[in-house]
């Protein structure tokens, strides 16, 4: 079976100071994660800080984002060795919302996908349609697309580090969450993909995380389905009853599914 991952893509959200209060509050509570990685995104601002306070528990930590060079003239950018030098393990790349107002394109996730994996750090890549894409059937085509582009060059043995998260935009920051059984059958589409890519037993392997609108109260409906290995969660990740609880949903869930 595969682990379970949740992650909490914070995004312009808390100082050093509200971070570092909200990862001590789940370090406390981190005895109850056992069997889900837990991952915290926090803005670049409050890394190091937030590493700091998680060291020592099973809690990791990641960028929102990186650069797919090492260094140079690249104002307002950061490197995988920047990221790794202040305790970062993961990286989140491609989110939708750096695809739709930064300029984000298939190349440079790409790009960022292969420094990310040769510097050590694992990426949880995003992939997902608008509502216009949806509305008119496109959904399977836009994700298959992406993941293809995502994927493109990296080696097996390296694809196994990858996540994919999929988040379907128009369930972003909406509260407008899609159904479990939606979800699945396009988290069924891109395992298949992977399988295209690197054959069934390596596509099973990659952990494939549902995002847009996630909560306690409908994270089972998600973390229940067959190929929904956890969350990236957004507006919940910012308070540590509604993460834990997200958590605890999708460990109750896989046991289910176990059983």
């Amino acid at each position: 079976m595969r682990t379970p991952i949740v992650a909490g893509n914070w995004k312009m959200h808390k100082t050093v100071g509200e971070g570092v209060a909200l990862a001590s509050e789940l370090v406390k509570a981190s005895a109850e994660f056992d069997g889900c990685k837990v991952v915290l995104c926090p803005p670049f601002t409050a890394v190091a800080a937030v590493a700091n306070a998680v060291k020592g528990s099973p809690i990791e930590v990641g960028g929102q984002d990186v650069h797919w060079e090492a260094k140079g003239a690249y104002t307002g950018e950061v490197s995988c060795e920047m990221l790794l030098d202040v305790g970062c393990s993961w990286v989140i790349i491609g989110h939708s919302e750096r695809r739709a107002m930064f300029g984000e394109t298939d190349d440079t996730v790409n790009f960022k996908v292969k420094a990310a994996l040769a510097s050590g750090l694992r990426p949880i890549v995003c992939v997902g349609e608008s509502l216009q894409q949806r509305e008119q059937g496109l959904t399977f085509d836009v994700v298959v697309s992406q993941v293809k582009a995502a994927f493109g060059g990296v080696p097996e043995d390296q694809a196994v580090q990858m996540v994919v998260a999929y988040e379907p935009i128009w369930a972003i920051g909406t509260g407008r969450a899609s159904s479990g059984a939606d979800a699945q059958e396009v988290c069924a589409r891109i395992r298949s993909t992977l399988a295209s890519l690197y054959g069934a037993i390596t596509a099973e392997t990659i952990r494939i995380q549902y995002g847009g609108s996630v909560k306690p109260g409908n994270m089972a409906e998600f973390a229940g389905q067959p190929d929904i290995d956890g969350a990236l969660v957004g507006g919940a990740s910012l308070n540590a009853q509604d993460f834990c609880g997200i958590i605890k949903a999708t460990l109750d869930a896989v046991k289910q599914r176990q059983q």
